[in-house]
């Protein structure tokens, strides 16, 4: 089955840069198009009791940061697809549940395959944890690439 729009999730660490190398790679060799997604785990933080100790600019200060290094994790992704002379479009979404919008973005974007890496975590941490790429393994009504 040719491929023709493929999406890949990226947290910006080591792994998931290799994801985006062959991602960029494939949809070059396949003349495919390539949407880079960034999820921004959205876990609500409780300030109850500490709320008075913490000032407003120091929360805003660290939304900022946030999205400034989501930004920076997509172009530096987005500047490897160009590099391989690929289309690329690139998407920042947030989500407690990082799987299911890596899944809705496949969903709405229409893409025909996901490329994304494998953190490795087995045992008792794969398991407290979970794995994400586990989790879009076993959803995802498209076929899935896992690199290692």
């Amino acid at each position: 089955m040719p491929y023709h729009h493929l999406l890949v999730p990226t947290d910006g660490s080591e792994r998931s840069d290799r994801a985006v190398g062959q991602a960029a790679a494939l949809a070059a060799a396949l003349g495919a198009r390539l949407r880079i997604l960034h999820v921004q785990s959205s876990f609500p933080i409780s300030l109850v009791g500490v709320g008075e100790l913490v000032e407003p600019s120091t929360i805003d200060a660290l939304v900022a940061a946030t999205r400034q290094r989501a930004e920076a994790i997509l172009q530096a992704a987005e500047a490897t697809a160009r590099q391989a002379g690929v289309t690329v479009e690139s998407s920042l979404r947030s989500d407690p549940q990082p799987h299911q919008a890596i899944l809705a973005e496949a969903r709405e974007m229409g893409c025909d395959l996901i490329v994304m890496a494998s953190h490795g975590r087995r045992g008792l941490e794969g398991l407290l944890i979970g794995s994400e790429t586990q989790r879009v393994l076993t959803q995802s009504s498209c076929p899935v690439l896992v690199v290692r």
